[in-house]
């Protein structure tokens, strides 16, 4: 299913893990983000970097936005490291409703005028913003960045940054770095700690690649609800290529299948890695009814999230939907007429209120026959 950025990065953020946006430039990429992800029933995010929306342009963008629609797990399409103006029109006009716009090479002051601009564009057109205050060393797609040129995110900025921008998540700069690591990874744990106090929106970690399990972890724990990989997947898909160099007749198709399994078989290492794998069952988040350009244009109004109780988006857990669901008297027959044992039905239901899993109906009634649908009763 075509999935929200906002949704999946706050679910994710309640329920302690992150969701993995790799960065495709074709159709072997797509395949492989989608095949991990069904195969592991995992959110994930298909990113596009500028240089492969140059490169692919709408069709490009065409064939992400379909690949989500189809696919059986939440996945959303996400427009990366964009400082261009006009590539963020023609992601929006593609139908792209998540929009990385980064003026992290300007001045902060720059920045942030830049950004309040690129989020009022995307915020008119039902898209949610990431941006970047502080400024990633290493190299992405040709962009190299000097490490003396970088500048570690400072929290107190931050809260100023997204109260000035309106913007909806924060990519940080803690010591992480875009493609290879040459040295080891040295994360400045107690800045993030001290963004996470100060702010109130999801926290965005670039270059995860290489990052060891324990560093993912405790960048998990401390409040970071999306990664960005793409030199390990792209790495394993330039190998493919260069070991078919060799052989006396290669097939295209299956050079092809090659690689979209070493792809897969990184991406899937990564959704293990950030704790999204099975959390499918988490996420009910459909771009075309829930995200509409009225609602984003509300939290403009209101300064808020698009999902305070109250609003046309309030959000539901299952876990308050369990106690309506007992309140009115509904949920032990529903249970009997999956012909449950009265200890299944007891186990069942304690499973569903230690799971609180998240809905978007602002009516039980509603909310039941969601759960009856998706057999997340039975």
């Amino acid at each position: 299913m075509l999935a929200s950025t906002s949704e999946l990065l706050n679910t994710a953020r309640r329920n302690a893990y992150a969701i993995g946006a790799f960065n495709v430039y074709n159709l072997e990429g797509v395949k492989a983000v989608i095949d991990a992800a069904e195969a592991l029933q995992s959110p994930a995010m298909l990113q596009l970097h500028p240089s492969a929306l140059k490169y692919g342009k709408s069709p490009l963008v065409a064939l992400c936005m379909e690949a989500a629609r189809k696919s059986s797990v939440p996945i959303a399409v996400h427009l990366d490291h964009s400082t261009s103006e006009k590539d963020i029109h023609l992601a929006l006009a593609a139908g792209i409703k998540s929009i990385m716009a980064d003026g992290s090479p300007l001045s902060y002051e720059q920045n942030l005028i830049f950004t309040r601009e690129m989020t009022e564009l995307s915020h008119a057109n039902g898209a949610v913003v990431e941006a970047e205050i502080g400024r990633i060393s290493g190299t992405e797609d040709g962009l190299t960045i000097e490490e003396k040129a970088a500048k570690m995110t400072d929290p107190v900025e931050a809260v100023e940054f997204i109260a000035a921008t309106k913007v909806d998540f924060l990519a940080v700069t803690i010591g992480n770095v875009h493609g290879k690591y040459f040295s080891e990874p040295k994360l400045d744990f107690p800045r993030l700690a001290k963004i996470r106090a100060s702010v109130s929106v999801p926290l965005v970690l670039h270059g995860a690649s290489g990052l060891p399990e324990s560093m993912i972890n405790q960048s998990i724990k401390l409040g970071v609800s999306k990664f960005n990989v793409n030199t390990e997947v792209r790495d394993a898909y330039m190998d493919v290529l260069k070991t078919s160099n060799s052989l006396s007749d290669p097939d295209l198709l299956e050079v092809m299948e090659k690689a979209i399994a070493a792809m897969r078989s990184v991406i899937a290492g990564k959704l293990q890695l950030f704790g999204s794998a099975r959390k499918a069952y988490l996420h009910q988040s459909p771009y075309a009814e829930g995200f509409t350009a009225n609602s984003v244009s509300k939290k403009q109004e209101t300064g808020g999230s698009n999902e305070k109780p109250g609003g046309s988006n309030r959000v539901y857990t299952d876990k308050t939907c369990l106690r309506r669901l007992k309140k009115t008297g509904r949920l032990k027959p529903l249970l009997h007429r999956q012909n449950l044992p009265p200890q299944v039905e007891e186990n069942r239901a304690v499973e569903i209120e230690n799971r609180a899993v998240e809905t978007r109906f602002t009516q039980t009634l509603t909310c039941l026959r969601r759960l009856k649908k998706t057999g997340r009763l039975k």
